[in-house]
């Protein structure tokens, strides 16, 4: 009965915070940069902190909602119900704020988590350098510690947000004489200084959410050291799988009675393709492709789900996840090309006025998503991190 309260009050509450303008149901991460700048995110966010709801499992003693896993799943479904995204977005939330609660002292749990629950620190991630991408150990940012303070030197690489961001968490070379995995530290730094420097980098797709940073003597606080020094590289790895620990939008509660709705891969071929007389797509193999895509999608997302909730009782996310991240990223690839090949000769123009904004956007999520195998670890890295974690296969 309190979970009926709950949902009363929360589909309550949303129906009259929730802006229209973020009633979208999902974006593309490249375009939610600019969305989450806008007027509308701004003060739905703004709501959203005064329930906590930006963060909405996070202890409440930082501004977080402390909602449980009951109560977090109907906020997540009312939230689906009306296609709301969440109040929040970026790598704060995702990453580096679960890391800091986990692995970071209650001095930087206090002065960090607040501000990112509020929206006030907007982060990047300073992993990747132009000669260590999938071999990040290979890193060659330099950091040397004078008194109370790290100095930086070096370069990083597809900084995602970088150009909005006033705080970067990064992995930088500490003890250059050290085997390469080891005389790593992570740390935290602000972008709001004179000694860092943000170019972007514009893509095939058009949108430029990657950057090149450059660090010339920069400066981070010793005391914005996560974990110990020289031992970062099982923090950053420990991040790595907060990120890849997809957290699956929940689906708004179906009613009794309910129709299924047509998926959008489904709807675009009968548009495109037409239907037969029983009222299937026309074309028999794109008929099968359509559903090898949704079948795929529908078992990682009902895995996903699964495992988040073992995740939750156990209190952090395993090496499972770069299953998740090799899965997911495969699919989002294969599912931007079948949406594309669905729409024909209209799925591969670039600009004109006599196509919708969906024909175009395909062209561009087509484009966009071959890299999505590729960055934030590349499928063979992940392969290898499941052969030798999950499978316990040797080396």
């Amino acid at each position: 009965m309190e979970l009926d309260t709950f949902r009363e009050e929360t589909r309550d509450w949303l129906e009259t915070n929730c802006p229209k303008e973020m009633r979208l149901g999902a974006i593309h991460f490249e375009d939610a940069y600019e969305l989450y700048r806008t007027d509308a995110a701004i003060e739905w966010r703004d709501r959203a902190v005064t329930r906590g709801w930006t963060a909405p499992t996070w202890p409440t003693q930082y501004g977080g909602g402390g909602l449980d896993a009951e109560h977090q799943k109907v906020l997540a479904e009312e939230m689906a119900r009306i296609k709301a995204l969440p109040a929040a977005s970026g790598m704060g939330l995702a990453m580096i704020g679960p890391t800091i609660l986990e692995l970071g002292t209650e001095e930087q749990r206090q002065r960090h988590i607040p501000k990112i629950i509020t929206g006030e620190a907007q982060w990047c991630q300073g992993y990747s350098e132009p000669g260590a991408g999938s071999d990040l150990a290979g890193l060659q940012t330099k950091a040397v510690l004078e008194g109370d303070q790290f100095v930086i030197n070096g370069q990083k690489i597809w900084t995602s947000g970088a150009q909005y961001a006033n705080w970067m968490f990064a992995l930088v070379r500490t003890d250059p004489t050290a085997p390469k995995h080891q005389g790593i530290s992570f740390v935290v730094l602000s972008m709001d200084q004179p000694g860092v420097t943000v170019k972007p980098i514009k893509l095939i797709s058009g949108s430029s959410p990657f950057c090149e940073t450059f660090f010339d003597n920069a400066i981070a606080k010793r005391e914005d050291l996560i974990g110990e020094l020289n031992q970062g590289w099982d923090v950053g790895k420990r991040l790595l799988q907060y990120e890849r620990n997809a957290t699956t939008r929940a689906k708004p509660k179906k009613k009794e009675g309910e129709k299924l709705k047509l998926n959008v891969y489904a709807t675009t071929a009968k548009q495109y393709a037409g239907e037969d007389a029983q009222g299937r797509i026309a074309d028999q193999d794109l008929r099968a492709d359509v559903l090898d895509q949704v079948m795929n999608e529908r078992a990682l997302s009902l895995t996903t789900a699964r495992v988040v909730q073992e995740s939750r009782s156990s209190g952090a996310p395993g090496a499972a996840t770069s299953i998740f991240k090799m899965v997911g990223s495969s699919l989002t690839k294969s599912g931007s090309e079948l949406k594309s090949r669905l729409r024909g000769t209209a799925g591969l123009v670039w600009e004109s006025n006599d196509f919708s904004d969906d024909e175009l956007e395909s062209t561009r999520g087509w484009l966009r998503d071959r890299a999505v195998t590729i960055y934030g670890g590349t499928n063979e890295v992940q392969q290898n991190i499941i052969a030798k974690r999950v499978l316990g296969l040797p080396d």
